[in-house]
């Protein structure tokens, strides 16, 4: 259905459909069928074209309206286009459904797709049906059908599926009482009892359209409409079930089946001894005509709801279980199948629609003996149907598949009934690769429930064995007898990895399909789990059905001890590092005009001591803030920013590290300003990525911080891990030179302190390049515990360490400090004695501070081997 096509006009006639068939006339003597009394009490009908397999009411000389002027309804051919007129002067139920008054009103036609044409069509029909009081239409794969009352500005409004390349019956009635009820060939589809109040619907000129013009320069799908009738009354489900059958006639369902399968039979001539037939040769053909996935469901489902009651010898029993079987696996093996099969619903709803065939072959497969079975292989499953009296099985057991270490085995002493038994066995192939992503609480799983945030998925092959009457089976699970399902587990690459990775606990339940409800929920219930690990699975249960493995994946947890333990850690480190943070960042501001603290490595300390004080403040304040919130949210946002910042100005740390030991490069001022875009620029940048892509992930699950099942946690790891691989390598390469150095140096003075200095170098750096981060890597599962400890330790106290090694062990700091102290001493003194000079010069006399360092001025007159580079940031 288009809405508001392209040169589409809103006046009172209905284009209908492009008559592209063969007119064919049903036979004049066909025997009234009974539902052609409910056809024969509408107020207006048109029958338009004769359509094969559609039959028709061939007396209207009644009440009924056919094409009559006077009542202001009439057919009109042009240029092969049928027109149906509704004159504006005559108001109706088709124009206003209030006036129809307590009884109500019923709306019925035929309706089939034909596709996207090749090229462009004059008079192609469109796939509307628009009235001043309803409207029905067909877009994005749905169909939906509203009614107005305009007196009362209410709207009743119902969705079901749409027709495909065949002929599909719709019907809705409508009474103010009862609402909107929609049947679709023949069955109640949905209903709208309640309605909701609309004041904009429709136009009020319009009194009826059915199709529209089109815009000959584009593409669209052609609908064509038959048998349009309406009923000033809303009729009853045995009405609309009565006409339905007389208008497809009373043997062939016509939803189930294309239009290349609607010829039906006069009623008085007989049908073939086989009715199986032609639905085996209609699947065969249309299989090669499957494209979307919805489409071809629907209409396999109708054929499965739609097969004749007719007997079924093993051969054509055979032959229709292999033909549907192939023609689900079809299914499988669309593009758009993928996609599709991501909605659970949709692939039980296929297991569903198997189970109903197979159900019905073993229910009308003749036996001519005490025991017939019929066993075959198709793409979708292996499937064994039989029927047979218990008395004449000679075998302890019945099992299913007879071979293979996959199987359903029966005791025979559960077989207590002496009348005709039908067993049904189907083994699927694939079926287990889409029963994935299974939310825990959409399942009667109680202990999978636990988990909400872990799905559940099959890994094993799907495996049914249904028998009617049902075998007597134990209530008892440890009583007998009990049904044995064996099955080996069919594990994706994903799926192993998750259950060998010890950092997670893998759970099995041996599940079933449980259709009681009307739609397929997976349970346990009458099901146990008697051994297996995780190559098989062995189960008994007191009932059968569809059987498969579920496996759910939970992560492991900590004990609450060690909950509390990592927590205080945190806690105190925390804390710790704020308060040495503050004093850090107070130290280098006092001492800020004193030359050696006033260069470019004591700016970059400084923002990483913001930056790693803002962070664990917020984290700090994080910790009493509910998920799920808006301050939670807003927490998250700005814990990204400034971690991630923190990590920029430790990458920083690390490139000076590398200029100023390894290899220079640039200018003071030129790295200045890209220190500061690493440092703060890129952050920011890849927050405002990260908010606006994924804004919902922020500070929504336990705490207030990313997303781990939503992937946005990436957007802070990804970072991270590089910054930690880059100052890695930074670090062995400077520990490299350092104890090149130190080597050197022992050889000319022999003094094996030096080597103290590489070990000594490392702690020093350690806290500013970030590589505690590592200890966090490691802490990724539960046999991990003591690198956890480490991490909370290490990453809780960076601040701890950053004031320790670099600003009260740090030499220059150091020295500077007491520089300061003289010239406040000084300064005090001049004050109380004008005739002091006052000394307020910040350099030592003349000499940084960083040349004061016996150590590395006993290096700097080292032998011609010792590398002159500057050290002093260690």
């Amino acid at each position: 259905m288009r809405k508001g096509l392209p040169g589409c006009r809103w006046h009172s006639w209905m284009l209908l459909f492009y008559c592209n068939f063969q007119v064919h006339r049903a036979h004049p003597g066909s025997q009234p069928h009974p539902g052609f009394e409910v056809l024969a009490s509408a107020s207006h009908y048109w029958p338009l074209e004769h359509v094969d397999g559609i039959h028709e009411l061939q007396d209207t000389t009644g009440d009924i309206v056919e094409g009559k002027v006077n009542k202001g309804i009439y057919l009109k051919e042009e240029k092969g286009v049928t027109l149906l007129y509704h004159g504006r002067y005559k108001t109706s139920c088709i124009s206003n459904p209030a006036q129809c008054g307590p009884e109500g009103v019923t709306f019925s036609f035929f309706w089939k797709t034909y596709g996207e044409p090749s090229r462009p069509t004059p008079s192609a029909y469109g796939g509307q049906v628009i009235s001043d009081g309803f409207k029905v239409c067909s877009s994005g794969g749905k169909g939906s059908v509203e009614l107005y009352t305009r007196d009362n500005s209410m709207r009743w409004q119902a969705s079901f599926s749409p027709p495909g390349p065949y002929w599909t019956h719709v019907l809705f009635t409508w009474k103010s009482k009862e609402g909107l009820k929609v049947y679709v060939n023949g069955t109640l589809s949905t209903s709208d009892p309640n309605g909701k109040v609309s004041h904009a619907y429709g136009e009020p000129n319009v009194n009826l359209v059915i199709g529209s013009e089109q815009d000959q320069t584009k593409r669209y799908e052609n609908r064509a409409f038959d048998e349009f009738i309406v009923w000033e009354r809303a009729l009853t489900p045995d009405e609309v079930t009565m006409y339905f059958m007389a208008a497809i006639g009373k043997h062939v369902a016509l939803s189930s089946t294309p239009s290349s399968f609607l010829t039906t039979p006069a009623a008085n001539t007989l049908l073939p001894t086989d009715a199986y037939h032609p639905i085996i040769t209609n699947l065969t053909e249309e299989r090669k005509n499957f494209q979307s996935p919805g489409i071809v469901l629907n209409y396999l489902q109708n054929v499965s709801l739609s097969l004749p009651n007719k007997s079924l010898s093993e051969e054509t029993a055979r032959n229709l279980a292999e033909t549907f079987l192939n023609a689900m696996g079809e299914v499988l093996l669309l593009p758009s199948w993928t996609a599709v099969s991501q909605d659970n619903t949709v692939v039980l709803g296929l297991i569903e629609t198997v189970d109903v065939v197979m159900n019905h072959i073993s229910s009308n497969l003749h036996a001519s003996e005490p025991q017939v079975a019929i066993m075959g292989s198709s793409s979708m499953a292996e499937f064994s149907v039989a029927k047979l009296l218990p008395d004449s099985m000679n075998s302890s057991h019945y099992r299913f598949p007879a071979q293979g270490r996959s199987y359903v085995e029966i005791p025979h002493e559960a077989f207590h009934s002496q009348a005709w038994t039908t067993i049904v066995g189907l083994f699927y192939h694939t079926m287990h690769h889409y029963l994935t992503n299974i939310p825990p609480d959409g399942t009667r799983i109680p202990e999978a429930a636990n988990c909400k945030s872990c799905p559940l998925s099959a890994a094993s092959s799907l495996i049914s064995l249904e028998v009617a009457p049902p075998p007597t089976l134990s209530q008892n699970l440890s009583g007998s007898p009990l049904v044995t399902v064996h099955l080996r587990h069919k594990l994706s690459r994903r799926q192993y990895s998750e259950a060998t990775n010890q950092s997670n606990h893998v759970f099995l339940y041996c599940a079933f399909l449980d259709f009681s409800s009307g739609e397929g929920v997976w349970s346990t219930q009458g099901c146990v789990l008697t051994e297996g690990n995780l190559g098989y699975s062995t189960c008994r249960c007191s009932h059968l059905t569809n059987f498969a493995i579920l496996m759910q994946v939970v992560p492991l947890e900590l004990t609450r001890g060690h909950q509390v333990a990592l927590s205080s850690i945190s806690y105190v480190g925390c804390s710790v590092s704020v308060l040495c943070l503050i004093i850090t960042l107070v130290t280098f501001a006092m001492l800020s005009s004193v030359s050696t603290i006033r260069n470019q490595r004591y700016h970059i300390h400084a923002n990483l001591s913001f930056a790693v004080l803002v962070a664990q403040v917020l984290l700090l304040i994080s910790f009493h803030c509910q998920p799920g919130t808006v301050p939670c949210q807003v927490l998250a946002m700005l814990l990204h920013y400034f971690f991630l910042s923190a990590f920029a100005w430790m990458l920083v740390e690390g490139l000076h590290l590398y200029s100023m030991v390894i290899k220079v490069f640039g200018s003071e001022d030129s790295k200045h300003l890209y220190y500061y875009g690493i440092g703060w620029g890129f952050p920011l940048l890849i927050c405002i990525i990260s908010i606006l892509s994924a804004m919902d992930s922020y500070g929504t699950t336990n705490n207030c911080w990313l997303s781990l099942q939503s992937g946005a946690i990436w957007a802070f790891v990804a970072p991270a891990l590089l910054v930690i691989v880059v100052n890695i390598s930074i670090l062995v390469a400077v520990t490299r030179v350092i104890s090149q150095i130190s080597a050197d140096n022992y050889k000319v003075h022999g003094d094996p302190s030096a080597f103290k200095l590489t070990a000594k170098a490392v702690a020093v750096l350690l806290p500013i390049l970030g590589t505690a981060w590592v200890f966090g890597v490691l802490a990724v599962n539960n046999q991990a515990l003591v690198f956890q400890y480490v991490f909370a330790v290490l990453n809780s106290l960076q601040g701890f360490f950053i004031f320790l090694f670099h600003c009260l062990l740090n030499s220059e700091v150091r020295a500077a400090f007491k520089h300061k102290t003289k010239v406040w001493t000084l300064t005090s003194s001049s004050s109380r004695h004008p005739n002091v000079k006052p000394f307020s010069s910040d350099v030592i006399n003349g000499t940084q501070l960083g040349t004061a360092s016996t150590k590395l001025s006993a290096w700097d007159k080292s032998s011609q081997s010792a590398h002159r580079v500057d050290l002093s940031p260690v």
